[in-house]
């Protein structure tokens, strides 16, 4: 149940086209909202079917890198993954085996800021509100946390790709997965296996620690390639958008210190490290 910290309302995108938002104004009713659902009653087990992704600012849209390269990005996705294939291999620390498959290649790609059709997603809420909570820049603007039910999503998909889940009795995909189904970039820009541009979520191979911290998953659309959010826009029932006001990042900003939800711990590293050290010593303004 959801409580009086709470308040839900729609914002429109298209004509006739709505999606929840929710507005939260304490910390524990943002725990509500991020947690609700995640019972499972066939395991009797709090197990939720949702990612979520954090934003520093509300008015900004789920895009994928690729599609904020600006017009004609479209064209320019081939000779991005062509090159970065090309010059990677003398990048890769000796000894350290190549990847063996499409996705495994546009996982690390994306991981290492190439643009691609891939968005970053976590399975931990705690993580989202981290990333809507971590900038200094944004702490005068409202934040926001996009939660998307990434079992529903996968209802959309053509039969071929349901099947495949199935009979690994998967709820998402790994880069394997795919690759058995979808093999290289050709066959991802094919409308016919996507004709109105379905999502899906895989998790990528575990290529470092940051990865594995930050409990990460992809999403990629599939033919049709648009900014995430007009996609959701277009299917409201899958996706809330968390609203969070500025005066309330600070308290979750120092619980999640608490918590140990840090740059030091998502991002290991001297760099993590100095983020970290950088914003702990900073006064609220």
């Amino acid at each position: 149940m959801i409580n009086e910290d709470v308040v839900k309302t729609t914002e429109k995108r298209h004509a006739a086209v709505e999606t929840q938002t929710i507005s939260v104004s304490t910390w524990s009713g943002l725990q509500d909202v991020l947690f609700e659902d995640s019972w499972n009653s066939n395991i009797k087990r709090h197990r939720s079917k949702h990612v979520f992704r954090g934003l520093g600012r509300s008015e900004y849209l789920l895009a994928s890198g690729l599609e904020r390269l600006g017009s004609g990005y479209h064209q320019l996705e081939k000779h991005l993954f062509r090159n970065f294939k090309k010059y990677a291999d003398s990048s890769i620390r000796r000894g350290e085996n190549l990847p063996d498959n499409f996705w495994h290649w546009m996982a690390l790609a994306q991981h290492h800021g190439l643009p691609t059709r891939l968005v970053d997603w976590t399975y931990s809420p705690l993580v989202a509100m981290h990333f809507a909570c971590c900038e200094q820049t944004n702490f005068d603007a409202d934040g926001a946390i996009w939660k998307v039910d990434f079992d529903k999503a996968h209802e959309l998909l053509p039969q071929s790709l349901r099947t495949c889940l199935a009979e690994q009795g998967a709820h998402v995909f790994t880069d394997e997965m795919l690759a058995s189904q979808i093999p290289g970039l050709e066959q991802l820009g094919d409308t016919s296996k996507g004709q109105n541009g379905e999502v899906l979520f895989f998790e990528p191979p575990s290529l470092s620690v940051r990865i594995v911290n930050q409990f990460a998953c992809f999403s990629v659309q599939i033919g049709q390639c648009r900014a995430m959010s007009d996609w959701l826009f277009t299917h409201p029932e899958l996706a809330v958008k968390i609203i969070i006001p500025a005066s309330l990042k600070w308290e979750i900003r120092d619980k999640l210190d608490q918590s140990n939800i840090t740059e030091r711990v998502l991002f290991p590293g001297l760099d993590g490290l100095c983020a970290w050290l950088s914003r702990q010593y900073i006064p609220p303004r």
